[in-house]
């Protein structure tokens, strides 16, 4: 690692205005060419027989082809052979409402939903590698292209797609990092819909009301032709969530997506996209406190605000055998928050406001290419391809004066700086058949680079101001294999590295007392997989794996110091299946009786350092999701879906004194989703669908909690409904 002391300079007027105007486009459908296992052409079978040399694999509103549950060995230009990979195809379930991501997760094991008091945020982890708040430690992409607001700096989700929007989620694990780069605990990628484009314009429109003055609703208007598509979003959720008072939140969103084949081997691609979000954040409670009333809120005005403005735009050229696509994408996110000093477990104590906003004015680049060749009597792959981003975050913390807790800004300045942060990669992957055996070696060379240039601290002296520059360049590397056990399953195996960079917070020490340690290095992931999946039959699929994942060089503070803190070995297995009894019985049919069980078992523990014996946080021994999906094809389905974890920590240091306690006990969940085409016909000549949609979330009013943090514990949803009419037009 490298540490240089040089002064940052500030965007200028030029690049602002050029990164505004950049946020006018991006490539959403460029993304949508890597993940589908059946490799269905994004547009209706009317255009798209005029477009056989492009496939772009993702599915329009009204398609419902349920994919497989994992990726196939090549899509797009990624290589996933004897990668562990899962697909979460919603056209498999009900409708999912308000965004409910431990029902999304229903037939994937490992993934963890650390619930929040209102649907505002993202916090989840995978097989408990590191802090699920703000999912910090995973990828986090739409169509390929990451939002979280500094994957380097301030790796944390604010904004995700609504549910609405997507086809599917994917999530790669071992061998993620040399797709896509840091994160140690694998990539979620949220895959949009295409437009339908065999009409001009078709719509539809969701209007979902429930409990505590929920208001939900989602509106799609799309179209085009043989060589223009379109697809518009909006997007509005609002409501009160639980807890006694603020505890509500607002979000709405607006993306526009087009799409213009130049010919068959050519296509452009931008979209647009407006966010904003304002929550109010209720506080946690302590032990005594949640026993007495699990809904009171214990903070009054303390809020946070998200704005965002997204937009990039991509071209992609060739065939199945040789392609190459390229996107530049640029945003503006702003990050406000508000909240009252002196907060302790449960408790707070103090009467003004620190007043914080961060901007993350962002830059990005990536290019990839895949080529197909002979070598000797079989086809390989060859894929390749650079990325680059730039971030720059200015920063800066105000205090209200004592007893004022209304103000929006405050006069009393606490903290100025300017933080930025760049990376650079360049990777590459070969996949080789012989036979029925792949193997695939990967390798990344990354650089990264992060630095802070403070303005003002109240807490040191001037002559102390923090002005740094980091950097460190990372080899990652991997090796995957596969083996046809069969026609229809297959053994795979993977062997792949990954990293997590130290955050600002880890890197640069602004309190007055911190220290960090001079030696401060990245942290080191090695995953290691070997497993058998397949679908054996057309009404069942599995996938069973051992896995073992190496953290070295944690990060954590012991005392005032940011430092590394030692290594965690997070080893175990997972299996995941479907049948479909139904047609078990009886053959294929458009009834279908499906069970389906996804289930793991982590034992996760650090070894030396500080923390030697505990358990890594959010680390549950096991997890369980189970249920029946029983549809009538294109005309009902109903959803029984369970989830279970067993007794967990919510931080490293397994905390329990008469002060604090993050011990969170197990809990089981119940969920029961429906949707119903209750009217069809034609209005004005246009063929109109009318469905309805309801539920029960926790249906056993299950008293839990699945988030600790230093404020206290945040209580989970007790049991609540919706109901709600689709229009589809």
């Amino acid at each position: 690692m490298q540490i240089n002391r040089k002064k940052k300079q500030v965007l200028s007027p030029l690049s602002k205005a050029l990164l505004l105007g950049l946020a006018a486009w991006n490539s959403a459908s460029l993304r949508a060419q890597s993940s589908t296992p059946t490799d269905p052409i994004s547009e209706a079978p009317s255009v798209a027989d005029d477009l056989d040399a492009i496939v772009v694999v993702a599915e329009t509103i009204s398609e419902h082809k349920v994919q497989d549950p994992f990726l196939p060995d090549v899509v797009g230009t990624n290589i996933y052979a004897g990668k562990k990979t899962s697909v979460m195809d919603f056209d498999s379930l009900p409708q999912i409402n308000t965004d409910n991501y431990r029902q999304a997760f229903a037939k994937t094991p490992g993934l963890l939903t650390s619930e929040v008091s209102n649907n505002s945020l993202l916090s989840l982890n995978y097989r408990g590698i590191g802090d699920p708040h703000e999912s910090q430690n995973l990828m986090v992409l739409k169509n390929g292209i990451p939002f979280v607001l500094d994957p380097l700096g301030y790796s944390t989700v604010y904004f995700a797609p609504p549910f609405e929007s997507l086809d599917r989620l994917e999530f790669v694990s071992g061998g993620a990092a040399l797709l896509y780069g840091a994160q140690p605990s694998g990539a979620l990628n949220y895959i949009t819909h295409q437009p339908d484009r065999s009409k001009l314009l078709k719509g539809s429109t969701q209007h979902i009301v429930g409990s505590e003055n929920l208001y939900s609703t989602f509106t799609t208007l799309e179209g085009g032709n043989e060589k223009f598509g379109y697809i518009l979003n909006y997007d509005h959720r609002s409501g009160d969530a639980f807890r006694s008072d603020n505890s509500d939140f607002e979000l709405n969103g607006v993306d526009l997506s087009l799409f213009y084949d130049i010919d068959e081997k050519q296509r452009l691609s931008a979209t647009f996209e407006l966010y904003g979000s304002d929550h109010g954040e209720p506080g946690g409670r302590s032990v005594a406190s949640y026993a007495n009333d699990r809904t009171n809120n214990l903070l009054d005005h303390d809020r946070v605000r998200l704005d965002r403005v997204f937009g990039s735009i991509g071209y992609e050229i060739g065939d199945e055998s040789a392609k190459w696509n390229t996107r530049l994408w640029a945003s503006e996110v702003v990050r406000y928050s508000k909240r009252q000093t002196g907060q302790g477990f449960g408790t707070v104590t103090g009467n003004q406001l620190d007043i914080n906003q961060h901007t993350y004015y962002t830059m990005g680049f990536d290019s990839r290419m895949l080529l197909e060749y002979n070598l000797g009597e079989e086809t390989s792959t060859f894929t390749m391809g650079v990325t680059a981003m730039n971030v720059r975050s200015p920063i800066f913390t105000e205090r209200t004066n004592p007893g004022d807790l209304t103000s929006d800004r405050g006069p009393n300045s606490r903290f100025d700086a300017l933080r930025q942060s760049r990376i650079a990669a360049l990777f590459a992957e070969n996949l080789f058949r012989y036979k029925r055996f792949t193997l695939t070696p990967s390798l990344r060379l990354e650089y990264n680079e992060q630095s802070m240039d403070e303005q003002f601290n109240v807490s040191k002296l001037a002559t102390n101001y923090i002005d740094e520059t980091r950097s460190e360049i990372v080899p990652l590397g991997g090796l995957a294999a596969t083996f046809d056990a069969t026609e229809t399953t297959e053994i795979y195996a993977n062997l792949s590295s990954a990293y997590k960079p130290p955050t600002y917070g880890d890197a640069f020490p602004t309190g007055g007392a911190d220290t960090y340690s001079s030696n401060l290095d990245a942290g080191q992931v090695m995953n290691t997989e070997i497993g058998y999946r397949g679908n054996p039959t057309s009404w069942s699929s599995f996938d069973v794996s051992l896995f073992h994942i190496d953290y070295d060089n944690r990060f954590g503070r012991v005392g005032t110091n940011s430092q590394n803190v030692g290594r965690s070995v997070n080893q175990g297995f997972s299996l995941s299946g479907e049948i479909d009894f139904y047609d078990l019985i009886k053959g294929e049919s458009d009834f279908d009786v499906s069970w389906y069980c996804a289930y793991q078992y982590l034992n996760a523990e650090f070894e030396g350092g500080p923390l030697s014996g505990k358990a890594p946080q959010y680390a549950p021994e096991h997890m369980l999701r189970t249920g029946f999906i029983v549809q009538q094809k294109e005309e009902w389905k109903v959803a029984a879906m369970l989830t279970h974890l067993s007794q967990h920590w919510a931080d490293d240091a397994n905390t329990v004194n008469a002060s604090s306690n993050f011990n969170i006990p197990a809990y089981t969940v119940l969920d029961i989703t429906a949707e119903a085409k209750i009217w069809s016909s034609k209005i004005g000549g246009v063929d109109t669908e009318l469905w309805a949609l309801c539920g029960i979330n926790n249906l056993l009013d299950e008293d839990y909690f699945s988030r600790v943090r230093g404020n206290g514990i945040d209580p989970a949803n007790d049991r609540n409904y919706y109901v709600g009419l689709r229009a589809e037009f």
